[in-house]
């Protein structure tokens, strides 16, 4: 459906996604099982053509722009896709699942079971894999979805959505069951106002985006996106394992939100702990942006991506080559600056002290939690869940990796035979 800017052309597309979210509902475990593998073959068929409809978004952006590793869907990326919805199959169908029963004295049954949603939506950036991600997950799940996806991945978008509506329509299912919303920004205010057909919207992307859902919607909203993460360097540390942890969490893909954000380091090991770091950031360009101590040292030792750091530069997410050192005196002074600067996505402490470990999983208030681990294995691919709709970093309903289990609520249903109360 083309949308113009009038309230009841978009008041009609969303009665319309209302509906479809009923049919899919109503679509057994297989049924949904079916669009899935056909969604998944499409995209091994069409993968040349998606690779060249995502060249075109890419070609938009500056090779300099951090975002652009995000944008990009090559082969591995697509393949991994497939996978994922492989793997998503697998598994069972969350809704209708008897989560309690019991018979009341007087002979009521009462039965909690888990249901769809129904229409959730999701406002993100960049991403590509999302699309694919968070229509699997609402198709296994029995509900309809509204991607409103960025420009930058327009073109990319649009083929995926095709794609998708192309495999519902095969096995008799309304295409609006996943719809992809327009990128003209006018258009935003009708869908965070929409209470009355969407009953989640789900914001993934910067911290601007996600302040900007949040502030304007109607809608229950659940946070996901924004992730500053620190690793703790404990007096206590193996080095070379503390080195390998903050690298990996560092260089693999620093445009992701559970990527490494700043370095926590004990002053006791600040310069033997630098000396061996920056042998392995050297090769990666990675800007060291670095409190008084370890600016110091870094600069006898030549490192020639470094920056002294102000206070705000803590509490950023840099999505790039780029991350802070913080020195400290103590692990309680490690987690104050956790506390303070931390968006609650990803949290490490690297130490050889279980007990400081212990103290550290208890303390930090975050969504993921490591001893002796990288922050990048976040992810609920990683996690067993098949695929993600993102990392919250709230408390209400989901934390962490955010996996179809999550896009159900619950009913409650009484069987009597004439009780009255």
């Amino acid at each position: 459906m083309k949308l113009e800017n009038t309230n009841s052309d978009i008041s009609s597309l969303f009665i319309s996604i209302r509906k479809a979210s009923k049919e899919i509902a109503k679509l057994s475990n297989d049924d949904r099982n079916k669009i899935l593998y056909k969604i998944a073959e499409s995209l091994g068929l069409n993968l040349l053509e998606i690779i060249n409809a995502n060249q075109k978004d890419l070609d938009q952006m500056e090779d300099s722009d951090p975002k652009k590793d995000r944008l990009l869907l090559n082969e591995v990326r697509i393949n991994g896709l497939i996978t994922s919805i492989h793997e998503i199959c697998a598994y069972e169908r969350p809704d209708q699942q008897v989560l309690s029963q019991k018979t009341l004295e007087n002979g009521l049954e009462i039965t909690k079971i888990s249901v769809p949603m129904g229409v959730i939506a999701a406002v993100y950036e960049s991403r590509p894999n999302v699309t694919i991600d968070i229509a699997a997950l609402c198709i296994k799940s029995g509900n309809a979805c509204i991607l409103r996806g960025g420009t930058d991945a327009y073109y990319t978008n649009l083929f995926l959505v095709e794609l998708i509506q192309k495999a519902l329509d095969e096995c008799d299912m309304p295409q609006v069951a996943v719809t992809l919303y327009p990128t003209d920004r006018a258009l935003m205010p009708a869908l965070l106002q929409a209470e009355k057909y969407v009953d989640l919207i789900i914001p993934r992307g910067s911290a601007a985006l996600i302040d900007f859902v949040r502030k304007n919607s109607k809608i229950p909203t659940i946070e996901t996106g924004a992730g500053v993460c620190h690793t703790y360097v404990s007096e206590s540390a193996n080095l070379d394992k503390a080195v390998d942890i903050v690298v990996n969490a560092k260089v693999t893909r620093p445009s992701v939100c559970n990527s490494l954000d700043c370095i926590i380091i004990h002053q006791k090991v600040l310069e033997s702990f630098l000396s061996k770091l920056v042998v392995e950031m050297l090769p990666f360009g990675v800007k060291i942006i670095a409190d008084q101590s370890s600016f110091d040292i870094l600069s006898d030792i030549k490192y020639p991506f470094l920056e002294e750091a102000t206070e705000e530069d803590f509490g950023k997410e840099f999505l790039d080559f780029i991350c802070s050192i913080k020195t400290v005196n103590s692990l309680a002074e490690a987690l104050l600056h956790i506390e303070t600067y931390s968006s609650r996505h990803s949290e490490c402490i690297v130490s050889e002290d279980e007990i400081e470990c212990n103290t550290f999983i208890d303390a930090v208030d975050a969504a993921a939690v490591y001893a002796n681990a990288s922050t990048r294995f976040t992810d609920g691919g990683v996690f067993g869940l098949g695929a993600e709709i993102g990392i919250s970093t709230q408390k209400l309903h989901a934390r962490g990796p955010f996996g179809m289990e999550k896009l159900v609520t619950e009913k409650w249903i009484g069987r009597g035979n004439g009780q009255t109360r």
